[in-house]
C-alpha cells in the first residue's frame, strides 16, 4: 500500500509482510506526538489537581470546576494505567463498574442534576453561563475515548481548555468574561482542526490507524472484558449482543459474514464498477459483534481490501446527545467553516492515493431501542438562521470534497442489520428470524418485482393514497420512456448493497408531483415523529407539521432540523414500493414495528425519500436491471444542475419514511391515456406473479 503520508509519519508500511503481518499501529502512529504532549500534561493536571482540591473562584461556579476537575483527574488516571501498558486481574465486574463511573451521570435518573444537562446546569449557573459550561462538560467528556486508545495530545489539549476556561473565571472581570470564554472555545476548534478533522479523515482511509482493529483482531473475544477496551459506554445491549454471538456456530458466523461482504462485492459488480482498484473499506459495526466482524474482515482480506474501521455502541442517554447537537452554535461561523475545509482539502491531497483506493463503508445497523421522542429544552444551544445556512454550505462543500478524492463514481457500499437486546425478551428469535429476513431467496423476489416494474413502466403518473386514518393522498409523477424494450424508470433493488432484499425504486419526475405524505408514526435517523404529513407541489415540500410537541413551532423546528437538516424545502428524490411483506410479518408479530431501522422499514410499504435522489454524484453512469434494461430515471431538475452549480445540485441528505402496509389503500398507475391499473388495492398486491407477496399479509 503506497501512502505518502503513511509512509513517511506512520513509518514502515503495515503490510510489509502481508495482509496482516507485521504492522506499524496505531501507538507508534501517536508515539511521537503523545511524548512531546506528556510535558503538557503532566503541567495542566498538576493544575487540575488544585481545582479539584479548592478552586479559586466564587460560587455558583466553584462547584462546577471541582466536579470537571475531578472527572478528569479520573480521565488521567485512567490515561496514566493505558500509556504503561498496565495489565490488571480484573473481573468483568470491576470493568464494569470503571465503565459505569465514567457514564453515571448520564444515566436518565442521574442527568437531571448534572451539568453535562445544560436545564440543570443554566439553572445553578445561569443562562450565560450554564450553556457554555455544559458545552465544555460536553467537551471532556469526548476526551474518554481517546484516553482508551492512549492519545495523550487529545486528552491533554481538552485539559488545557478547561485549564484556559477555569482562569478566565478565576480573573473574575465580569465584563469581558463571556467573550473570553466564547474566543477559548472558538480558538480551540479553529486551531486543533488538523487534530479533529485531519484525525478524522485519516481514520477513514489509513488501516494504519488501528486502535478498533486490534480489538477485533486481536482480543479473547469468549472473555468479554474486551468490550471494555473501546472507553465507550458498555451496557446491556454490548454486554447481550456478544454474549449471544458466543452462542453461535463458527458456521453460522461466517454464513452472517459472507451475506454481508458479499453485498458489498455484489454491489460493485451490478453497477459495474472495478472493485480490484481499491485498497480499502471500512467497516462500521456495533459494539458487541465482534466475532462476526473479525469473519468480515478476513473476507474483505480475501477481497484484496484492508479495513479501517469506525465502531458505537448504544449511547447512556440519547438525550444528552440531542441536548448537545448543536453546540457549535458557540463557535460556527464562515471563518471557521473556511478554516476546516482547507484541513479537509489538505488532508485529503496528503492522502490523495488512500482516498482514492477507498471502497466505501460496510455498515453493520442495530435496532431494538425504544424509540427516543426527545425533549425540547430552550436552554440548549441553537444554530441561528445565518448558522443554519452556512451548515448548508458547510454539509455541500465537504461533500464535494469527499467526492473528489473518493470518488463517488467508483466507490460503493453495503448496510445490513440485526437487532440487539432491548429489543426485549424475544431477542434470540427475533435475532434469528431477522437472519432468515437478510438470506431470503432473491431469485424469486428479482422475479417478482420485475412485474411490478413492468406495470409501473407504464405509468406517467402513479397515486398513493392511504386508508383509515392515514391521510396520504399523492401523486407521483414518472420518467417518460421512449422504448421500454431496452428502457426502465424502476429498479429491481435485490439484496446487495441494502440488505435485506424487497424493494423497487425511481427517481421523480418532480413536476406534477404533488399531494399530501402521511404516517401515524415513524423513526427517522434515531428520532420518532408523531402523525408526521409533508405536503409537496411541483415535487418540493412546500408545508410540514407533526404532533410531537405541544407548541407548533417546536414541530416546525424539528422537522426542518432533522428532516430537512437546515434547509428551506427539499424535492422528493425517490419513490419506492417495499416488497418484504415477511420483514413487515416480522414485524407485526413481534410488534416491533416502531423499533424496525429504516433499512428494513423502508421495504415494509411504500417509501418515499426527501433529498437528493438514490443516484447521487452517480447520474452519467449507466446502470441497468437485471433483465438488461438501462435505468433512466437518475436525475431531478436540481441534480441536473451539477455541471454548473453544485451548490444547487444537491442537498448532501436522504431520508426514507415509509407507510406501512396497514395504513395503504391503493398504488395506481395512471397511464398517458388516463387508463389506470392498481398494483397495490387495500393494503395487497394485485399484479398477476406478485401473489406470494400477499402471504406473509394474511397471516
Amino acid at each position: 500500500m503506497d501512502c505518502s503520508l503513511c509512509s513517511g509519519f506512520f513509518g514502515i508500511s503495515r503490510f510489509s509482510g502481508g495482509m496482516r503481518g507485521k504492522m506499524t499501529g496505531y501507538k507508534e502512529i501517536y508515539r511521537e506526538e503523545n511524548e512531546q504532549a506528556a510535558e503538557r500534561l503532566s503541567l495542566v493536571s498538576e493544575r487540575i489537581k488544585e481545582i479539584a482540591k479548592q478552586p479559586e473562584v466564587s460560587e455558583p461556579f466553584a462547584d462546577y470546576f471541582k466536579r470537571t476537575a475531578s472527572f478528569l483527574q479520573l480521565l488521567f488516571s485512567l490515561l496514566d494505567r493505558e500509556t504503561d501498558g498496565e495489565q490488571s486481574g480484573r473481573t468483568l465486574e470491576e470493568y464494569g463498574q470503571e465503565n459505569r463511573l465514567l457514564y453515571e451521570e448520564l444515566f436518565p435518573g442521574n442527568y437531571e442534576e448534572s451539568y453535562a444537562n445544560p436545564a440543570y446546569a443554566v439553572k445553578l449557573l445561569g443562562d450565560e453561563y450554564g450553556q457554555r459550561l455544559s458545552a465544555l462538560t460536553a467537551v471532556i467528556r469526548q476526551a474518554i475515548r481517546d484516553v482508551f486508545a492512549g492519545k495523550v495530545n487529545y486528552v491533554a489539549i481538552r485539559a488545557e481548555l478547561f485549564a484556559e476556561i477555569y482562569h478566565c473565571f478565576e480573573e473574575e472581570d465580569k465584563e469581558d468574561l463571556k467573550q473570553a470564554v466564547d474566543n477559548a472555545f472558538y480558538w480551540f476548534f479553529h486551531d486543533y482542526s488538523e487534530l479533529f478533522i485531519g484525525g478524522s479523515i485519516r481514520e477513514l482511509v489509513c488501516p494504519q490507524e488501528d486502535f478498533l482493529l486490534n480489538i477485533v483482531m486481536e482480543s479473547d473475544l469468549s472473555d468479554l472484558r474486551y468490550l471494555y477496551r473501546y472507553g465507550d459506554y458498555i451496557g446491556e445491549n454490548e454486554l447481550g449482543a456478544a454474549s449471544f454471538l458466543q452462542t453461535l456456530s463458527e458456521e453460522e458466523i461466517q454464513s452472517m459474514a459472507d451475506t454481508f461482504t458479499e453485498g458489498y462485492r455484489i454491489g460493485f459488480e451490478n453497477t459495474g464498477k472495478d472493485l480490484s482498484k481499491k485498497r480499502s473499506a471500512q467497516i462500521r459495526y456495533p459494539i458487541g459483534f465482534e466475532r462476526m466482524v473479525r469473519a468480515a474482515v478476513k473476507n474483505f482480506e480475501k477481497l484484496g481490501l484492508s479495513v479501517t474501521m469506525r465502531a458505537e455502541g448504544t449511547p447512556a442517554n440519547r438525550q444528552y446527545l440531542f441536548d448537545h447537537r448543536e453546540d457549535k452554535a458557540l463557535y460556527y461561523n464562515k471563518a471557521y467553516v473556511e478554516r476546516r475545509l482547507e484541513v479537509m482539502k489538505t488532508t485529503f491531497e496528503d492522502l490523495k492515493k488512500e482516498a482514492n483506493g477507498h471502497a466505501g463503508p460496510a455498515v453493520i445497523e442495530v435496532f431494538g431501542e425504544a424509540p427516543f421522542a426527545p425533549e425540547s429544552k430552550k436552554e440548549a444551544f441553537r444554530l441561528s438562521e445565518k448558522q443554519q445556512q452556512l451548515s448548508v454550505y458547510d454539509m455541500s462543500m465537504s461533500g464535494q470534497l469527499t467526492n473528489r478524492y473518493i470518488i463517488s463514481e467508483e466507490r460503493s457500499f453495503t448496510i445490513i442489520a440485526y437487532p440487539i437486546p432491548a429489543i426485549g425478551d424475544r431477542f434470540q428469535e427475533i435475532f434469528k428470524e431477522t437472519v432468515k429476513i437478510n438470506t431470503l431467496d432473491y431469485v424469486l423476489y428479482r422475479d417478482m418485482q420485475q412485474k411490478l416494474i413492468d406495470v409501473l413502466d407504464q405509468a406517467k403518473r402513479v397515486h398513493i393514497t392511504g386508508k383509515g386514518d392515514n391521510k396520504t393522498d399523492l401523486y407521483v409523477s414518472i420518467w417518460p420512456l421512449s422504448d421500454s424494450s431496452r428502457e426502465t424508470a424502476f429498479e429491481n433493488c435485490v439484496a446487495d448493497v441494502n440488505i435485506p432484499v424487497g424493494e423497487v425504486f425511481t427517481s421523480p419526475v418532480l413536476a406534477g408531483t404533488e399531494g399530501k405524505l402521511f404516517v401515524s408514526q415513524v423513526y427517522l435517523n434515531g428520532l420518532k415523529y408523531l402523525n408526521l404529513e409533508l405536503d409537496f407541489k411541483d415535487g418540493v415540500i412546500t408545508d410540514y407539521c407533526c404532533t410531537n410537541f405541544a407548541d407548533p413551532k417546536e414541530c416546525l423546528k424539528y422537522i426542518k432540523d432533522n428532516v430537512l437538516m437546515h434547509h428551506d424545502t427539499l424535492p422528493m428524490g425517490e419513490f419506492a414500493i417495499g416488497t418484504n411483506t415477511a420483514a413487515y410479518r416480522m414485524a407485526r408479530d413481534y410488534d416491533i414495528a416502531d423499533k424496525l431501522p429504516i433499512l428494513i422499514a423502508e421495504k415494509t410499504g411504500p417509501h418515499f425519500a426527501v433529498g437528493d435522489t438514490c443516484y447521487s454524484h452517480e447520474e452519467d453512469i449507466i446502470t441497468y436491471n437485471p433483465d438488461g434494461k438501462a435505468i433512466l430515471a437518475k436525475e431531478n431538475d436540481f441534480s441536473r444542475l451539477r455541471a454548473e452549480d453544485m451548490d444547487k445540485a444537491y442537498f448532501n441528505c436522504h431520508t426514507d419514511i415509509t407507510i406501512p402496509y396497514d395504513e395503504l389503500d391503493k398504488i395506481t398507475v395512471i397511464r398517458k391515456d388516463g387508463s389506470t391499473i392498481d398494483v397495490i388495492a387495500d393494503g395487497r398486491f394485485v399484479v398477476e406473479g406478485t401473489e406470494a407477496l400477499n402471504g406473509p399479509l394474511e397471516r
